[in-house]
């Protein structure tokens, strides 16, 4: 079937169901304005421009509403709140050693009181994942509600911009800071449906274009500064807090992308060379209800193309409708089933869940043809880093797969008799579920789908070179893996320089004496916790947790598999912490980088993604912001004198403290090596 066809089917379909890096060089100069830009229909000030309303961007603008600064919040949905509302994971990922002490950030516990406020129980949805499960839709109140209330008390203000994408940076005359940004906010045009009736491939990238369409109609807005401030410093602060690091390839700031070359500091990695096209899969999550009679299931046209995707899971305990069903289970009133399944209530009608199935709704494509997010070399090649030619930076068709992909397996999951995993035989239709679609639906969507998908990885900016990190700053897989490193793997695959470097690297306080006694890896007992920051601003910890791209294009062709070995570093990890260095970008001294873009390998960052490390790193960037502009300092000032004392740094980690947000966890120190209590799961 070509691509139009497909387009058309799934068109018509969705009218049926609804009723009508890789590294980026230095670039010798920042791009100049684009010569069509539209002049702007509004200019609006701010003191910290914060791009992407996700968990890290509200916590941003939280922690900067607070310190009394005027934030301006952009996001592409209509939704702020990102994994937990737009992106409809609204099953809060935590590790059980911090959840049991609830040290956590001072807004992500305020988050999670008013949720239990809200439903008077913290898991509305007793579902098995999680200990808190709950609706996208409630999250999305609850998050204005905080920002409202910080607004008041810290005397903040702000201005919030729902349905609106930055297209063009503006910068200094010494390229050094960014000194404006144009945007532009869509809204329904005359005479059409209101915002999510379709799916965002329909419209993403009209959505970037400036001018005016049959289906949207554009506002141009153009961000600046509030105030200028003294030669030297800044005069605000831009945060990156997309889902996908956005404006590190808007900006053209050097960044990765995808699979990092296996190397002593990421043993586990399967290519030694990179690949920049696998990344983890993204997933468009939906809501379905239980009922209590069977309910007509349309089949989608492009059905067959997925089936043979779908199925269970590897594990056959996970072979249960009941067990997919409550695994995220977000809704679920009482007086519930005294019967069990899986350790919660067994599912009755009335009860929602919302799906996030690996061999069901996650999409992972993972080659040149068919990659979500586009590498810098695609994005020059589409003309993307132009002046005024930015779109997003994202594949539409691959989305549109997505989106496919999700309405197939709601289909697959009511009424599918194969598996791609257990074999045929196993699943058995279960046609007593409802798609919940509409406006007013968990998802807010006519279509029934989450109104963006959720983003495991994105792009990663590298930091700046420092002491100890002359390519520049990044986080490693040896800095927070409890990986069993003496496995036969890293012997037949490291080569005996790399493995013993691998040893000197774990041998914490006997680093020196390894190395001047040339002590034999097998002989050097590693450090057993993580890497400790001096510049430690924010603290997180969950599993390495892999989601892998598939080896073949499309992901969906019959037969196909994950790719061989990303799964190797999969497991536990320490407690660790979120250094300032891992914020700061190279080329740019007003932007701040906080979610999923910071300085991160790829073994980090499928750690460092969910919902508490969002707000902590959020958190970070909106204090070391408001502190930055109160101190009239740099972010990089703070840091670039490491090892050596940084008295402003400390100053800054000191408020952060002080103001509930830790920098570190419980015992942190070079000589507490007893971390065995603290495992994610």
């Amino acid at each position: 079937m070509t691509r139009n066809k497909r387009t058309r089917s799934f068109a018509a379909f969705l009218a049926s169901l609804v009723g009508f890096t890789t590294l980026a060089p230095f670039a010798s100069a920042q791009a100049p304005a684009s010569p069509n830009r539209p002049t702007p229909n509004e200019t609006v000030d701010c003191e910290i421009l914060v791009v992407g309303g996700g968990l890290a961007g509200v916590a941003t603008s939280y922690e900067a509403l607070l310190a009394g600064r005027t934030v301006c919040m952009t996001e592409l949905t209509d939704w702020m709140g990102g994994q937990i509302t737009s992106q409809g994971t609204s099953a809060l990922d935590e590790a059980r050693r911090q959840r049991q002490l609830l040290y956590y950030s001072r807004g992500y516990l305020e988050l999670r009181d008013r949720i239990q406020k809200k439903y008077r129980r913290l898991s509305p949805g007793d579902c098995w994942v999680s200990v808190s499960c709950f609706l996208p839709r409630d999250a999305e109140k609850i998050l204005e509600d905080m920002l409202r209330d910080a607004a008041r008390k810290g005397k903040g203000r702000l201005k919030w911009f729902p349905s609106t994408v930055i297209k063009e940076l503006d910068y200094t005359a010494d390229g050094k800071q960014i000194a404006a940004a144009a945007a532009i906010q869509h809204s329904p045009a005359p005479n059409t449906p209101p915002l999510n009736t379709e799916p965002l491939s329909k419209i993403i990238e009209d959505a970037y274009r400036y001018e005016n369409s049959s289906r949207l109609q554009k506002k141009v807005i153009r961000f600046v500064p509030k105030a200028r401030r003294q030669p030297g410093v800044a005069d605000w602060y831009v945060v990156e807090a997309t889902e996908t690091g956005e404006l590190i390839a808007l900006a053209d700031v050097p960044y990765r992308l995808g699979l990092d070359p296996r190397s002593h500091l990421d043993p586990s990695l399967p290519t030694t060379t990179g690949d920049p096209y696998c990344t983890q899969g993204f997933t468009y999550t939906f809501a379905m209800e239980r009922t209590a009679e069977p309910q007509p299931q349309q089949k989608p046209p492009f059905y067959e193309r997925y089936l043979p995707y779908y199925g269970y899971d590897p594990n056959p305990r996970l072979a249960d409708i009941d067990v997919v069903f409550t695994y995220r289970r977000i809704w679920s009133p009482e007086p519930r089933s005294t019967e069990r399944v899986f350790g919660v209530s067994r599912p009755k009608p009335g009860d929602i869940s919302m799906q996030n199935w690996v061999w069901g709704n996650d999409y992972r494509p993972g080659t040149s043809r068919d990659n979500l997010i586009y590498t810098r070399q695609q994005l020059q090649e589409q003309g993307q880093l132009a002046p005024g030619g930015w779109l997003g930076g994202l594949r539409t068709e691959t989305l549109a797969a997505g989106e496919e992909l999700a309405l197939g397996y709601y289909y697959w999951f009511t009424m599918g008799t194969t598996d791609s995993q257990l074999g045929d035989g196993v699943k058995k239709p279960a046609p007593n579920h409802r798609l919940l679609a509409g406006l007013e639906s968990p998802m807010g969507t006519v279509h029934g789908l989450s109104k963006y998908p959720y983003i495991r990885e994105g792009r990663r900016i590298i930091g700046r070179p420092t002491y100890g990190y002359r390519n520049g700053f990044s986080m490693n897989e040896l800095d927070i893996s409890k990986a069993d490193f003496r496995a036969d793997f890293y012997r037949q695959n490291l080569s005996p320089e790399m493995y013993r470097n691998l040893w000197i690297a774990l041998a914490g306080l006997e680093t020196v004496s390894a190395i001047a006694k040339n002590t034999p890896p097998d002989q050097i007992q590693r450090r057993t916790r993580s890497t400790i920051y001096p510049d430690a601003v924010g603290i997180a910890q969950y599993a390495i947790d892999f989601h892998p791209c598939m080896a073949y294009s499309p992901p969906e062709a019959p037969g196909n598999i994950e790719r061989p070995g990303t799964r190797q570093g999969h497991g536990q990890a320490y407690p660790g912490q979120i250094p300032l260095q891992a914020m700061i970008p190279q080329k740019l001294d007003n932007l701040l980088v906080a979610g999923k873009s910071i300085a991160t390998s790829t073994m980090v960052a499928a750690a460092y993604r969910v919902h508490s490390f969002e707000w902590s790193v959020g958190a970070a960037a909106g204090t070391t912001a408001a502190f930055a502009l109160r101190e009239n300092v740099l972010p990089y000032q703070l840091v670039d004198d490491l090892p050596r004392r940084e008295p402003q740094l400390e100053q800054l980690q000191r408020t952060l403290v002080r103001n509930g947000n830790p920098i570190e966890f419980p015992d942190t120190s070079i000589f507490n090596l007893d971390w065995a209590d603290w495992a994610p799961w």
